[in-house]
């Protein structure tokens, strides 16, 4: 049987990014410089810039404004420094279990997996006793004989319980390898997998490591000097290839859903060693048993204690107090399970939590900088939004009801970086308000601010434009443009996630398919369309009217044409991911 993605065998994954101390002090100073232009600013349109006369429009604009800086500290103090590991060799023996977890994916798929997985090396190879194990909860007979064709263990369970999470607490019961490496059923790792990542086990502290994700079919397009050469000529080229010592290289025709990891691995991810936060992302991920076992004991512990303060709080006699506690606690002990990985959409990331708020190991978490595994995309704006679905359900979860931020344990520097992954979630709630601003703008004739004058543009530009250059010599060649213009259009489906775990309901746990679902998907982006049309309409009337009107308001109206704008190509970059096809399908 052929997969799409054997035309793409041959790719090899990127290098990490080299780290230049001249370039990160470059961007402490901009980074500084942005800060207090920020600050300045935001204080400036709290006390003197406020349209009282539309207090309404006013105050919600200046409020979404007001978090999206403290948003932008948060991600400024996220890039601050990259301080990485000491690549150690790793140890002379080990035993390792490797599961690979499956559902509902093609058996012949997961035979990849299986046979990369055997391939591992290591510098003593008759020291490494390898498992490799098909967790499989579709309970497949197919998907059994694979495994056992390929030499590997076939694992199953009665139930579903707990989804992911349940089908790698059972493994780990059946299992006995002090070391356990995490995979997907597409995750297919290198030969040096072991070789590279056990060496960081050597600190008896260090609980997981986890390895950048590299998605190998991703459409990979032309650089914009290649483009802009080939329609424009030499000046063309020349013309992109500035453009591209300032951005970075910039790609034309790549992959329309953003899922380059580089940015959350190499820059987001990788910035996080020096304050212990990097946390796990379950795919490519090793884990020291230990650990593992510890994080459930604790979870136990603390399932078990709070229900017992629930029960006894009311109780005003000391004695009965203690007599009622200790039956409870005997009752919760026989009927509470030791779960290794919490039942849970986000179970990485919740016993990433867990093991960095225990004070009695203060466990490490590394992120390696080295790509050691490859995994496949989603083909589709359908199964991309089932993916980011999960990750804004799961984030939102853990936010609102068991939040890092104000758990006992974490240092501040580990406080700081979770809360910038939160908070960067709750960002679709302050991005509809600046969607919608330059429309209302623009239909009504009502401004947020007192005036477009020199006074607003003398504190607004400059903060602008420093942060721009900041975040362009922060990530290092990387740009965002895309990213970001899909991080903004992305507010619906984050809005929706918010709403259902604000309501008390459960995420459920759909897989990602692992082939590209048929047809558009346009009614998907149903709310970016009806944005964009009423932005159209929007732009339409604001020209009539100020071309109309005595009182033209010219810089009022090219402030809002331009955030309009920058929003439209926001809402255009997830239209066109909803109606793309792979080359030699649109072909």
């Amino acid at each position: 049987m052929a997969f799409y993605f054997e035309a793409f065998e041959d790719r090899r994954p990127p290098d990490p990014l080299a780290h230049s101390p001249r370039r990160e002090a470059a961007f402490h100073f901009l980074a500084t410089i942005s800060l207090m232009l920020g600050a300045w600013y935001i204080v400036w349109r709290w006390g003197w810039s406020l349209n009282t006369a539309a207090l309404w429009f006013a105050v919600p604009l200046v409020m979404a404004e007001t978090v999206a800086f403290i948003g932008m500290c948060l991600f400024i103090f996220n890039l601050w420094k990259v301080q990485d590991y000491p690549m150690w060799p790793p140890p002379e023996s080990a035993t390792v279990d490797v599961f690979i977890a499956t559902y509902s994916e093609d058996p012949e798929l997961v035979r990849f997996s299986i046979r990369d997985a055997m391939r591992m090396t290591y510098p003593n190879p008759h020291l490494l006793d390898l498992r490799v194990h098909v967790c499989d909860d579709g309970k497949r007979q197919e998907m059994r004989r694979v495994a056992e064709e390929e030499g590997a263990g076939y694992i199953t369970r009665t139930g579903n319980e707990g989804y992911k999470a349940g089908n790698l607490r059972h493994a780990v019961e059946h299992t006995s390898g002090e070391f356990i490496v995490i995979c997907d059923a597409d995750t297919r790792v290198f030969s040096t997998f072991l070789e590279r990542t056990l060496g960081y086990f050597r600190d008896p502290d260090v609980a997981w490591v986890q390895t950048p994700q590299w998605f190998y079919d991703l459409p990979e397009g032309i650089s914009l000097s290649q483009a802009w050469r080939q329609s424009y000529g030499r000046p063309g080229g020349f013309l992109a290839r500035a453009i591209e010592r300032v951005l970075g290289e910039v790609r034309v025709g790549e992959d329309p859903f953003c899922n380059d990891a580089r940015f959350f691995y190499d820059v987001l991810q990788r910035r996080r060693n020096w304050a212990n936060a990097s946390f796990c992302c379950g795919a490519g991920s090793v884990h020291r048993r230990e650990a593992v076992l510890q994080a459930a004991l604790r979870r136990y512990a603390d399932e078990i204690d709070g229900h017992v303060q629930r029960v006894t709080n009311d109780v005003a006699d000391d004695e009965m107090r203690r007599d009622l506690a200790e039956a409870v606690t005997r009752g919760m002990a026989l009927d509470t399970d030791v779960r290794p990985f919490k039942y849970h959409v986000s179970e990485d990331i919740y016993t990433s939590i867990l093991l960095h708020s225990d004070p009695s190991r203060r466990w490490k978490s590394v992120l390696h900088p080295l790509v050691e595994s490859k995994m496949l995309s989603p083909q589709d704006l359908q199964s991309w939004l089932i993916q980011r679905f999960k990750y804004a359900g799961g984030t939102f979860d853990i936010a609102l009801h068991d939040n890092p931020v104000f758990k006992r344990g974490l240092t501040l520097p580990q406080r700081l970086m979770y809360l910038a992954t939160f908070w960067s979630y709750f960002g679709c709630l302050w991005n509809v308000v600046f969607l919608l601003a330059p429309i209302v703008y623009l239909l009504t004739g009502i401004a947020p601010v007192s005036a477009y004058s020199f006074d607003f543009f003398k504190h607004a530009v400059p903060f602008l434009a420093v942060n721009e250059l900041a975040l362009i010599v922060g990530l290092w060649g990387i740009a965002p443009t895309t990213g970001r213009a899909m991080y903004l259009a992305f507010f619906p489906i984050a809005m929706r996630a918010f709403w259902i775990v604000l309501r008390g309901e459960k995420i459920k746990f759909p897989v990602t398919p692992k082939e590209r679902q048929d047809g558009r998907f346009l009614h998907l982006v149903r709310p970016q369309l009806i944005l964009a049309a009423l932005s159209l309409v929007a732009l339409a009337y604001g020209l009539t009217r100020t071309l109309m009107s005595a009182e033209q308001q010219w810089l009022g109206l090219a402030t809002n044409v331009f955030w309009l704008a920058s929003g439209l190509i926001a809402l255009a970059t997830i239209v066109r991911a909803a109606v793309w096809q792979p080359p030699e399908q649109a072909e």
